[in-house]
This record gives structure tokens, sequence and C-alpha cells, in this order.
């Protein structure tokens, strides 16, 4: 077996003719596709760097840019899943701000009840019911999208008006505030953060994960007898995903405190106030740990369990996917089971952010999440779509709003360039395929 790996890794015939650029994304197997959505994403920041003066690539926008991104980020994963099964969901903003308001009325209002003010379980039984309630619409919309035979467009379409509109009969249309403080710890903000320590020990933890991954990998390709990548591509591709890691956590640590509340840090803790100021380093926020958790488990979902190979068998061929034995209907329904508790997760995500629960939120939601799966790759044809270039196009999404937003561009103006980047990124998708065939 290693005689045939170490001939498949070695061929003279394949390489001579190659250009160094086409071995290279060979030898590292990069997605080139996902890399022109980084590189158009690098593009985008210097645009916004020179318009701006010089105001986009700071750490405190960049810090603000990735919290912002991180609730449409956490639903863009779960639209992933929908839309390779050649189906779509038009209700996800409406069920976060559904859940958003069931969790702010059980912690503003139930819970202390029983429990008294800022009891230690408050935060947790919120996520819960949120999550629960979430979980229920999703399967409610999936069984039937599966059972009844009625269009997931129609669907998700009524979902829409209906959980907005049940979002207003929870408290007849009054906002809902302040959240738990601890709660409020998954909205980020200066407390929402993990500070400069735990930041570089995150990076650490997730360098050693990348370099044991990369490692692992050559190992079942080696017990299976698969090609192998070059000991130099390995090298190269530990220490890129190292690098982005720590610059990442670098960032992070460089955005500090507002003075004021540095000083009644200080002041509370008996800190001498120095003459330069007393700089404390926000550190990864919480959201932002969230919405990189909820994507590793979305990637393991789809990509190493049975349940994620149906559904890419559902979206490549519903046909075949029912005369192979797949339950179709079943996996649909867990498909908007899964995604209403992700909505359930960002409704948490966004409420925390906000320290109050409102009738507009989630607002748009839906338009964000879908165009972030498309630009990240996703096709609408079915089939085909990754977790991390959904969660990539929620960051191209919020860059652009972003950038707008400092160059004091009005909303309705950015809702227009919202539109034709995603008409753009279908259009793109449709050459790619065409290409591809």
């Amino acid at each position: 077996m290693a005689d045939i790996t170490h001939a498949t890794q070695t061929n003279p015939s394949r390489n001579t003719g190659e250009n160094p650029v086409k071995r290279f994304f060979r030898a590292t197997e990069i997605d080139t596709r996902l890399l022109g959505m980084v590189g158009a994403l690098v593009l985008i920041w210097l645009g916004f760097q020179l318009m701006t003066g010089g105001l986009f690539l700071t750490p405190r926008n960049l810090w603000n840019l990735t919290v912002q991104t991180s609730s449409v980020a956490v639903m863009a994963t779960g639209m992933v899943l929908i839309i390779v099964t050649r189906n779509i969901d038009l209700s996800v903003g409406s069920v976060l701000g559904f859940c958003g308001m069931i969790m702010g009325v059980m912690q503003a209002k139930i819970l202390p009840q029983y429990l008294g003010l800022e009891h230690p379980a408050i935060w947790i039984l919120t996520l819960a019911s949120g999550i629960v309630v979430g979980a229920a619409i999703g399967a409610l919309h999936g069984v039937i999208i599966a059972f009844l035979n009625v269009p997931a467009f129609i669907v998700t379409l009524g979902g829409l008006l209906v959980w907005r509109g049940a979002t207003w009969f929870v408290t007849s249309g009054q906002t809902v505030a302040p959240m738990d403080a601890t709660f409020r710890l998954m909205g980020g903000g200066t407390e929402g953060s993990i500070g400069a320590t735990a930041s570089w020990i995150v990076g650490l933890v997730a360098c050693l994960a990348i370099v044991a991954a990369i490692i692992n990998s050559r190992k079942q390709r080696k017990r299976f007898g698969f090609p192998l990548r070059p000991v130099w591509a390995e090298y190269f591709l530990s220490i890129l995903g190292c690098a982005l890691v720590l610059g990442a956590v670098s960032i992070a640590n460089h955005y500090y405190w507002p003075t004021n509340i540095a000083r009644k840090f200080a002041d509370a803790n008996g800190i001498a106030w120095p003459e330069g100021g007393l700089q404390i380093s926000h550190g990864i926020a919480i959201p932002v740990l969230i919405a990189i958790a909820v994507g590793i488990v979305m990637t393991f979902i789809s990509t190493r369990l049975r349940f994620g190979r149906y559904v890419f068998a559902l979206g490549g061929n519903p046909e075949a996917a029912e005369l192979a034995g797949i339950k179709t209907r079943w996996v649909t329904v867990k498909i908007f089971m899964l995604m209403g508790i992700l909505c359930a997760i960002a409704a948490a995500i966004s409420t925390a952010r906000l320290n109050a629960a409102t009738n507009a939120q989630g607002e748009l939601d839906e338009l964000y999440t879908i165009a972030a799966a498309v630009i990240g790759g996703t096709s609408l044809a079915g089939g085909v779509g990754t977790i991390a270039g959904a969660m990539i196009g929620a960051l191209v999404m919020q860059s652009l709003q972003s950038g707008m937003v400092l160059l004091g561009i009005d909303s309705p103006f950015q809702r227009i360039v919202v539109g034709v980047v995603l008409v753009v990124a279908v259009w793109l998708d449709t050459v790619y395929r065409a290409r591809a065939k």
C-alpha cells in the first residue's frame, strides 16, 4: 500500500507540463473558489481602507465587524444545508425575532418571579427555552414541507409573516429590556470578551488543532492508500493557518477598553492610573467564539457524520437518494429543525448585543443569510456548499455594510448594493457550474 501511495504522490509525467501555479494549487489542495472569495474580501477591505482614510482596517472596526457578523454567520451555516437540498428558508429573520422575544420575556419577566433577579440559572434556562422554541418551529416547517409536500418557498414565506406577527403579540409590540447580566456576555462588548491572555491561549490551542488535523489527515491518507500532499505543502498549510489565527488574535488584543471604562475599572480595583492611561485588551469577543464553535460543529456534521452525507446525497440527486434507502423526508425535517436551533442561537447573540428584545429584531436577516451562503459558494442547484465558505460570505456581506456606514451611505443604497452583490454571486455560480461540466 505504501508503494502505491508513493507512486501516486510523485507522477513526473503529470507534473512536467503544468505551470507552477497549477502545480502549487494541486499540491496544497486549496479550494480556488474559496480563495477567490477571500481575495474579493481583501479587495473590499483595501478599497474601504482607502475610501475611509484609514478607518476601516483598525482593530476597533475589525473587532466590531466580527461581532456584527456572528449572528448571520451562525444562521448561514444552517442555510448551507437547506440550499444544498434544493430548499430555501425565508423565515430565519422572523424566527430569530420570535425566539429573541421569547428569551427576552423569559429572563426579564417570567424567571425572576421564581428564581429572583440575576440568578445564575436564568441565562441557561433562557437559552434552553429559545433553542426548544426554535427547534419546534423548524420541525413544524420541515414536517409541512416533507410530509404535506408544500414547497419550502411557500412554507417559509408564510413563516416569515406568521412569526413576525407572533413576535408582536408576545408583548403587544413592547420592547423588553434589560437582559440578564450573564446573558449579555453573549453579545460581546467590554465585558463580553475574554481578554488578552485567554485569547492567546485560544489562539495557541487553535494552532495545535490545525497542526494535529493536518498530521491526522496525512496518517489517514497513508492508511487508505490515498495520494499524499508533498511535505512542503503540509508545512505551508500549517504555517499559513497558524499565522492567520495568531494574526487575528493580535488584532483583537490591540483593541483596548475605552478610557472612561478603563478608569472606572481601575478605581473599582484600586489600580493606580498611569500617566499614559491604562490599556486593557478586549481580546476575542464571546459571540465570535460562539460563531466559530458553531462553524466547527456544523462542519463536523456536514463532512463527518452519516447525516451530512445524506444531506449532500439528497441535494445531488433526490431520486437516487430515495432509491438508496435514505429517509429523505426525515432528513428534510432534521435540516429545518437544525436551522431553527441555529436561529435561536443567533437570536441569543443578537438580543444580548442589543440588551433588548425588539419587534424589528432580525428584519432582512433572511436576505443576508441567504446571500452569505450563496456568496460562500453554495449552489442554488443543490448538492454543493461549504460551511467555511458561508461564514466568509457572511463576513463579506457585513464588510460591505460596515464600510458603507463608515462612508455615510444611506441605508436604501446599502440595500441596493446587497441586492446587486447577491445577483452577481448567483450569476458567477452559474458560470462556474457551466465551466465545470
